[in-house]
């Protein structure tokens, strides 16, 4: 258990999220309620074509229903706290709602990171072997690199908040953050915490360079085929989906290293407040619309279900 430095009247953390800027509140809230509104829309219509649309039954939208699933669940694990925090006058957190917050947001980050990397080799060897598609990614491959993806990214998720959440804080309770996240949580410890940085920044190169140099090396791979493609029409088609594919990449993976590749000691909260809101809110939205806006196939699957329940309700 954490050491809570004879203070038994402990019981949780005060989270400060903007309080330092009042007049930004109210704005704060309106664009994260949309925003919020918007992703779980947009991923929750993914979700429900992938299961009901049987032309949607394929390895691609296998991979991106799943990444639906954990952004609806990473932005419910993190917004609705920090809506109540910009509204309300209780901003505090109970020490079991900060280590559930914790664990469920840096497993599915973890889960995101590996998921993107499967997602682009599976474009890769869409568009460079597409006669062994099917063959090279198959059922059983698709449904174990997404398990290894979620036991990845809980099993480091667990042992990161087994080694934050039991160092001694010394009556410090006060979190200027606007969700419990492993480095902000470093900064309130009284002790030594140079090996959970050590471990923390090993673990990151793990799961942010690691996974990112896949996915580059598979979009240059396939930006090469795309080269290979006689008809302009198709070069401009193929490069603005890559183009906007690794857009999302950049922006989620070039924030979590800003945020978790750098020292404690060289944080500037406000800059680090504004970085957390693009993986935590941004990203969740941009998928849905960069995966799908240019996909002929996921609106026809949504003008077929509209169809068919404007033809029930005639009925």
């Amino acid at each position: 258990m954490m050491e809570r430095a004879n203070e038994s009247t402990f019981s949780g953390f005060l989270l400060l999220g903007f309080s330092n800027r009042p007049q930004l509140e109210t704005p704060l809230f309106v664009v994260i309620l949309i925003v919020y509104f918007l992703s779980f829309l947009g991923n929750g219509t993914i979700i429900l074509l992938s299961r009901v649309d049987t032309r949607l039954h394929t390895p691609m939208y296998f991979f991106l229903s799943n990444l639906s699933f954990m952004d609806l669940c990473l932005t419910t694990c993190t917004v609705p706290q920090t809506l109540a925090n910009l509204k309300g006058r209780d901003k505090t957190i109970t020490y079991g709602g900060c280590v559930t917050q914790l664990f469920i947001a840096l497993g599915l980050g973890g889960v995101e990171c590996v998921l993107l990397a499967v997602m682009a080799y599976d474009r890769y060897a869409a568009v460079c072997r597409p006669l062994h598609y099917l063959a090279i990614v198959h059922p059983q491959l698709c449904l174990r690199l997404v398990l290894t993806a979620w036991l990845t990214g809980f099993s480091n998720s667990m042992l990161q908040t087994a080694l934050t959440m039991t160092l001694p804080l010394c009556g410090k309770n006060q979190v200027d953050h606007f969700f419990c996240e492993v480095p902000v949580m470093l900064k309130l410890a009284c002790a030594d915490t140079s090996i959970n940085e050590a471990e923390l920044f090993t673990v990151s190169v793990f799961f942010l360079v690691v996974p990112l140099s896949l996915i580059l090396v598979s979009y240059g791979r396939i930006t090469r085929a795309v080269l290979k493609i006689k008809s302009a029409q198709g070069r401009r088609k193929a490069f603005g989906t890559c183009g906007s594919h690794l857009l999302v990449v950049v922006i989620f993976f070039g924030t979590l290293i800003s945020m978790y590749l750098q020292p404690p000691s060289s944080y500037s909260q406000d800059v680090n407040k504004s970085i957390a809101l693009f993986y935590t809110l941004v990203t969740p939205l941009l998928n849905p619309l960069i995966y799908t806006l240019r996909n002929k196939e996921v609106k026809g699957a949504l003008r077929r279900l509209l169809r068919a329940n404007a033809d029930v309700r005639g009925s």
